[in-house]
């Protein structure tokens, strides 16, 4: 069989003619039709839909007349045009906030995935009291985050609390946590990681489940060492349900305002002030929410693209 006539073969394949077809078949002059399954279906879904584009239209457009208006919480104010943009992005502040999201954003993501992924590949393997080693794992993201704030609060904030305390016994001074603005930061990071690595190891134990073992018992037969199959195989084969954990995360991270409020309220000295904690304290303790509302829809369109960005990539381990 000759070159040209396999790749006519594999034309005719993609555009879906068979071999001694002449081509696709002509619809006629009745044009598309819908079955009527497919009608069904439609007229389930629009009313969703339709309540669906009302809950969500009207706050954006609310919050998008607010950002062009100088308002308060019971005035619309006057039209401003862009100006609340022009001086939140000019305003020292947005951006040490913007900083501390990005810090907060990326330690969360990755340190409770790496955290999530280790834990999910350890209860892969047999060991004592699985499931119950599960369900303990799983308490910090079963437990409010007001108990879990409270707790650590305890643990950290007072001389008197545990770590400070222990701190002080091996030498290293009183050492309190939420009050030097690096020791809070790193504080509300770790405990971001430790109310979220739990949804990570879910995500994750879902993926690996739905890994083929005649994958993994392939690649011993080629001799290929735990590195390679974790680097080889095990990563590109959960990539996907990864990309989506990761968009997930990130809208978590950003959109994350009980954590840092009940922990830290933003300080000290706005050392852990994020994004959404500044779009509060502006809009409902100095009553300004034009610069409010620009914050958060600065930060919206910040959270789309970095969405389709990890989305094309899914799409990509799709095609692929």
């Amino acid at each position: 069989m000759s070159v040209a006539s396999v790749g006519n073969g594999l034309g005719r394949a993609r555009r879906g003619v068979a071999p001694g077809g002449a081509g696709r078949p002509s619809r006629g002059g009745s044009g598309p039709r819908i079955s009527g399954r497919r009608l069904t279906l439609i007229a389930f879904a629009v009313p969703s839909l339709i309540l669906l584009v009302l809950l969500n239209l009207y706050p954006i457009a609310y919050a998008g007349s607010q950002t062009v208006h100088n308002g308060t919480l019971i005035s619309d104010g006057d039209f401003v045009g862009f100006s609340n943009i022009v001086n939140v992005l000019t305003d020292p502040s947005f951006w040490h906030a913007a900083l501390f999201t990005l810090i907060f954003t990326v330690v969360g993501v990755f340190g409770s995935w790496i955290v999530g992924l280790a834990l999910a590949l350890l209860l892969r393997t047999r060991i004592p009291a699985g499931g119950v080693f599960k369900v303990l794992l799983l308490l910090p993201w079963v437990v409010p985050v007001v108990v879990s704030a409270t707790s650590w609060n305890w643990l950290v904030a007072t001389p008197q609390s545990p770590f400070p305390m222990l701190t002080n016994a091996l030498g290293w001074g009183n050492v309190l946590f939420l009050a030097d603005p690096t020791l809070a930061q790193i504080t509300v990071c770790v405990f971001k990681v430790w109310i979220s690595f739990p949804f990570m190891m879910m995500m994750m134990s879902s993926a690996l489940a739905s890994v083929d073992t005649n994958v993994y018992e392939a690649a011993r037969v080629d001799g290929a060492s735990g590195r390679q199959t974790f680097f080889g195989i095990t990563l590109p084969l959960i990539s996907r349900s990864t990309y989506i954990s990761w968009i997930l995360m990130t809208i978590f991270c950003v959109n994350d305002f009980p954590t840092i409020f009940l922990l830290t309220g933003g300080g000290p000295a706005d050392a852990t002030t994020s994004l959404i904690v500044q779009s509060y304290r502006i809009a409902f303790a100095q009553y300004q929410t034009g610069p409010a509302a620009a914050i958060a829809l600065l930060t919206t369109l910040t959270l789309i693209i970095v969405s389709v960005v990890l989305y094309r990539q899914i799409r990509k381990v799709d095609i692929e």
